[in-house]
């Protein structure tokens, strides 16, 4: 039955990824979540599923201490960039972009990754629509306001053709795939390491 279901996940992780090579959307340049000054001198883009468990891990062991030794002292803008690599991901990137406030967008993508295999579970849809809303309404999002975006179409197309423009421009094989100053970083997701690379930059 577990091999059932993850073949069936699979299964819908390939129509996604069918559904947007055979899209006629455009590749159009990406609005991602950021914080951070825009005069800071590096800029991090991270481009994540939110479902991808290598993406939750490098939020929690880099973003966190970022935030507090670079961001809050604006020499670091963070971009966050949803490349969605199944319906899951996509419907939790909808009602992630339903929240405007800058820090409070961030508090709740931590939320999101923290609580990722409470979510992300299965392979029934409308099953995991209903833990989305549920995690959304424990971090207070109206109700209607999480309905509205998981139906809206606009914004669905507004993210799978910033995906397209994200494969075009990035060639991006896995997430997460980080850029700081548009170089790629293939060092270890470890503070560390990656504090350093930063360091050089400024």
């Amino acid at each position: 039955m577990h091999l059932i279901k993850k073949m069936i996940k699979k299964l819908l992780s390939i129509l996604l990824l069918i559904s947007i090579s055979l899209s006629p959307l455009q590749a159009i340049e990406s609005s991602p979540l950021s914080i951070g000054s825009d005069e800071a001198k590096v800029t991090v883009k991270v481009f994540s599923s939110l479902t991808c468990p290598h993406c939750a891990t490098f939020h929690d062991k880099i973003f966190k201490n970022l935030k507090i030794d670079f961001i809050d002292t604006k020499k670091v803008k963070f971009e966050h960039h949803g490349f969605p690599l199944d319906l899951a991901a996509l419907n939790a990137e909808k009602v992630l972009r339903s929240v405007s406030d800058e820090e409070r967008s961030f508090k709740f993508l931590t939320e999101i990754y923290k609580k990722q295999n409470q979510w992300a579970v299965g392979s029934d849809i409308n099953k995991i629509n209903i833990l989305i809303k549920k995690m959304s309404l424990d971090f207070g999002i109206k109700e209607e306001t999480i309905d509205k975006f998981i139906k809206d179409d606009k914004i669905q197309d507004q993210i799978l053709e910033e995906r397209i423009a994200a494969q075009k421009n990035y060639k991006i094989s896995s997430t997460p795939t980080i850029y700081i100053n548009d170089k790629k970083y293939d060092g270890k997701h470890n503070y560390k390491q990656f504090k350093k690379e930063i360091e050089k930059l400024l």
